[in-house]
């Protein structure tokens, strides 16, 4: 049997803040989360490893990652804090009390869908909740998901690791945008006249290829690809005045939709719709502020994309 005074020279608090480290893996971030000051947890972190005779967690290649002593006690201290509170009774998780700052990653054409219904949210709901948006490719952001740099990605995320959760938020189609003048009084190109066009590809530079290039290649076709760039924000303006194709996803043309000045059509090839979701680690799962935040992106992805800028 364990012996229950073992327990009373160890200081409890120093697991909470073991649990907030080995969920932030970062001192900072751990420190805002706890409401301690950073010098606190560092000190902290210093009798937690003189406790368990183990560094916990180690700086490799500018991060924190835990050694493999707190992977292995990491499920069975967050499953030991879940008990306690449930014992001293649940803590009702208030977002107008809340201070907290959440890290999102997300291209422009995941802000401009989701980010203007979420702030308005925050603003009046959880005004003390701060944001950080970062962007970076794909893969870039799981593993800022997997290194707990980021709290969320949102994207078309193909495939994960079993560490990481997804929920869908929407299906999205594609769309092409082209100057009106260009179209000489058409509304739409069929497929002759789309691969006769020079395009334009919006694409992080190691994304590799998009999903409307995999669908011309299984019908034996392809296309120019005249200009690529990595935001979203500036495509369609650059398209106005010229021959250029853009072929993006659709609600990021809701505002050219209006215009006057270009031609929104619907591809003349069939190109699968996919799923837009946001993903988050395991190890946020049951995190009341964290199940919070994901309702509300989810409730943000339904109340309509604003507009990218027109410039």
């Amino acid at each position: 049997m364990h012996d229950p005074n073992a327990l009373r020279g160890i200081d409890l608090n120093l697991l909470v803040v073991l649990h907030a480290l080995l969920a932030e893996r970062h001192v900072s971030r751990a420190a805002a989360r706890l409401n301690m000051s950073q010098p606190a947890v560092s000190h902290a972190l210093g009798r937690l490893r003189h406790l368990f005779d183990d560094p916990l967690l180690v700086r490799r290649d500018g991060r924190l990652a835990p050694s493999a002593r707190a992977l292995e006690i990491g499920p069975a201290l967050a499953e030991a804090l879940r008990q306690v509170q449930e014992v001293l009774g649940p803590k009702g998780f208030e977002p107008a009390d809340e201070k907290r700052t959440f890290r999102l990653a997300m291209s422009d054409y995941g802000s401009a869908v989701i980010l203007a219904g979420l702030l308005r949210r925050l603003r009046v709901e959880a005004p003390g909740i701060d944001l950080v948006v970062t962007q970076s490719s794909r893969d870039g952001m799981l593993r800022h998901v997997l290194d707990g740099e980021c709290d969320l990605a949102l994207g078309v995320f193909p495939d994960l690791q079993k560490t990481l959760k997804a929920r869908t938020l929407f299906i999205e189609t594609f769309a092409c945008l082209a100057d009106r003048d260009s179209l000489e009084g058409f509304e739409r190109l069929d497929l002759t006249a789309y691969l006769d066009r020079p395009h334009m590809l919006v694409a992080m530079k190691d994304e590799g290829g998009t999903e409307i290039d995999a669908a011309l290649h299984a019908a034996g076709h392809s296309r120019r690809i005249a200009l690529t760039l990595p935001h979203w924000g500036h495509a369609p303006r650059l398209i106005r005045g010229t021959d250029l194709v853009l072929t993006v996803a659709r609600k990021a043309l809701a505002l050219q939709e209006m215009d006057p000045a270009f031609t929104v059509f619907p591809p003349p090839f069939p190109i699968q719709p996919f799923p837009f979701v946001q993903v988050w680690h395991e190890r946020r799962e049951a995190d009341p502020a964290h199940l919070w935040l994901r309702a509300a992106v989810a409730d943000a992805s339904l109340s309509g994309p604003a507009p990218l800028p027109a410039g």
